[in-house]
């Protein structure tokens, strides 16, 4: 019997190499012409909309999406090859991001035809940025503890409340939010319902999180009365628990999970400022969750919902990115913001945001109950 755990082989087909090297030309061409930096967790932190646009205008936006609504009708593995060249090259793509990787396949998968219609073109065209609205104050990674609630009146709902952590909303048209619209029942999984909150709105305050290092990426986002009309409820009503688990599966499981630092690591290897045993054991270790992402995005491709799998790859992979952070401070690199040497302010940066790398997507304490109660499950069933 196989184990909730398993990973089928997972291998890219070698068709797509010539779409590997279209992208890395591309890549080496804006470097050349110097219109962007790299930096660590570039997907997170470094949004660049004319560059967002020129990923769209070569088709790399929306690769998955139906041509019917605007998208390429690609392969989930043709964007697994994009999206793995973009982070390892530090690119900085987080506009787009969230839209890309979560709402996109969930409006394909589960939204309706009208919402389709009016959001995929502007996601696939780098028109539209979405954000998440999941996290709130003082709730830590209990998502099941949402307290931002959706009162029913005419024609829709009224939505007051708070989320937090919210990347991207200060240039987000539109938002998906976890609403607590009825009673937690006895899983406080019941209850809940996911809406599409388009920005601006009245009611919508978008408040700034400055980052130690000065940057801005993260908001707290507060409604106070927000109108919602039926026709941006996504899902159904009550749903919202199984949306968001199926999301989290698309959160937890890409590249940008082992990639975040890979622009460090290039520049401690290209150096040469790290042993080749170190540097051996960091790529190895990259190779190993690399294919276990492979696998994980073979099998979203198909449908499925592998979230314990997901929970994995998420979990070793954050602790993988400290070990390269870790290497380069054990090779003598002293992280400044404001040194010439792109290795030394890239460290700065990359250990301001390591604090957030446990944080987004699930702390590492709740992934290890995720595969916990997975294993146990699928073990007490066995018996």
């Amino acid at each position: 019997m196989r184990s909730v755990l398993d990973f089928e082989p997972a291998t890219l087909p070698a068709e797509l190499d010539d779409l590997r090297a279209e992208v890395r030309e591309f890549l080496a061409t804006e470097l050349a012409g110097r219109r962007f930096t790299p930096t660590s967790d570039s997907w997170m932190s470094a949004a660049d909309l004319d560059f967002t646009r020129a990923l769209a205008g070569r088709g790399w936006l929306g690769m998955t999406v139906p041509k019917e609504y605007g998208g390429q009708g690609r392969t989930a593995l043709e964007r697994f090859v994009v999206v793995e060249e973009l982070v390892a090259a530090g690119a900085p793509i987080a506009a787009h991001w969230i839209g890309d990787r979560q709402i996109t396949p969930g409006l394909v998968q589960r939204g309706t035809d009208d919402q389709r219609r009016r959001f995929l073109p502007g996601l696939c065209s780098g028109d539209i940025v979405f954000a998440i609205g999941m996290s709130e104050p003082d709730t830590g990674s209990d998502l099941a503890s949402v307290r931002t609630k959706g009162v029913r009146v005419d024609g829709g709902w009224s939505v007051t409340g708070t989320k937090i952590w919210t990347s991207g909303a200060h240039i987000a048209q539109a938002m998906m939010a976890l609403i607590r619209t009825g009673p937690p029942g006895d899983s406080r999984h019941e209850g809940l319902t996911q809406m599409i909150i388009e920005l601006p709105s009245d009611g919508v305050e978008i408040r700034p999180i400055v980052s130690m290092g000065g940057s801005h990426h993260f908001n707290e986002v507060t409604f106070t009365d927000v109108f919602v009309p039926d026709a941006n409820v996504f899902g159904e009503v009550g749903g919202g628990w199984a949306g968001v688990t199926g999301e989290l599966a698309y959160e937890r499981s890409g590249p940008e999970r082992l990639l975040s630092t890979m622009p460090v690591l290039r520049l401690l290897a290209t150096r040469s400022l790290i042993d080749q045993i170190t540097l051996g054991r960091l790529l190895s270790r990259a190779w190993c969750l690399r294919e276990a992402s492979i696998s994980i995005a073979m099998s979203l491709s198909r449908g499925h919902a592998p979230d314990a799998a997901a929970a994995v790859v998420k979990e070793l992979g954050t602790r993988y990115e400290r070990e390269v952070l870790d290497a380069a401070r054990g090779a003598g690199v002293e992280p400044d913001f404001t040194s010439p040497d792109e290795l030394a302010r890239m460290l700065a940066h990359a250990q301001v945001m390591s604090p957030t790398q446990t944080l987004r997507g699930g702390t590492n304490e709740i992934l290890r109950g995720i595969v916990a109660k997975a294993v146990g499950v699928r073990a007490g069933g066995a018996r």
